[in-house]
């Protein structure tokens, strides 16, 4: 495993995301990730199996100061209490004392992320959260959202098509983890020709040559989602190679700007 350091912490690169997983699936795919060797879990408010992703973590066996847990709050809970509410009733959901980052999960009114921020500030002083972070904002909400409370991470759309290149800019400057979501850009990896030779080469999948690439990077981690347990297994098998730099800015070159999550009432983008 490859362990990024942000801020003093080390964080396991490679996590195992949970959206859309649910029910005993979810329990199921959690226990066998932990299994495989995953010690990053990634959930959220919205994805309705904090209970799930708990109970994997607890029928797995895995001390749960090994485990690097993550949530997000929902936009419909940016309010004075009302976030620290939602937080506490995640707690409860999971079964743990405390989660190590929570995420305000979308960009919001101003004023609704900084109570929101304020309400998670609170709890990482009482103990209850160990970080406190953001996902889906732009370079611009970032600044703003720091100015609140020091932030730990980003989790934002990134993967080969999608450079994200200002957010990195600024990862380095705040030192912030950078969390890439969707990092197998929804399958369309294993058509590109230039991550198929690299695959060819070092004897791994187009996507397995994703993941490194993402992994290789400075304060980048990445959280992707199977339900397959042998996908689950590949995504981790991912140690033992590196890409050369050139390699690295090659496969970087391959970003125009493809972006698969852009609601209506989303952000204004980066790019």
């Amino acid at each position: 495993m490859i362990f990024q350091e942000v801020q003093g912490v080390r964080v396991p690169a490679l996590g195992f995301g949970t959206y859309r997983l649910t029910g005993e699936e979810c329990v199921r795919s959690v226990a066998d990730a932990l299994a495989l060797g995953y010690r990053h879990l990634d959930t959220a408010q919205s994805y309705d199996n904090e209970a799930e992703v708990g109970r994997g973590l607890r029928a797995a066996g895995v001390a749960r100061e090994e485990v690097f847990l993550v949530s997000k709050v929902r936009p419909r809970h940016y309010a004075h209490g009302r976030a620290a509410d939602s937080v506490r009733a995640s707690l409860d959901a999971l079964g743990t004392g405390y989660v190590d980052l929570m995420l305000l999960h979308w960009p919001a009114e101003e004023a609704a992320v900084a109570a929101a921020l304020e309400d998670l500030a609170e709890l990482q002083r009482e103990g209850l959260v160990r970080h406190v972070g953001v996902s889906n904002f732009p370079s611009a909400l970032v600044a703003r959202a720091a100015q609140v409370t020091r932030l730990f991470c980003n989790q934002v759309e990134y993967h080969p098509f999608l450079a994200q290149r200002r957010l990195l800019a600024q990862a380095a400057e705040l030192d912030l983890l950078v969390t890439a979501y969707r990092p197998l850009a929804k399958g369309l990896l294993g058509a590109e020709p230039l991550l198929r030779a690299l695959g060819a080469r070092y004897g791994k999948t187009p996507e397995q040559v994703a993941l490194r690439w993402l992994v290789q990077q400075p304060r980048v981690a990445t959280v992707p989602k199977s339900a397959d347990p042998g996908r689950r297994a590949a995504n981790l098998d991912v140690f033992d190679f590196a890409l050369t730099p050139d390699e690295m800015a090659a496969v970087h070159g391959l970003a125009h700007g493809q972006r698969f999550v852009a609601p209506d009432d989303g952000p204004a983008w980066d790019e």
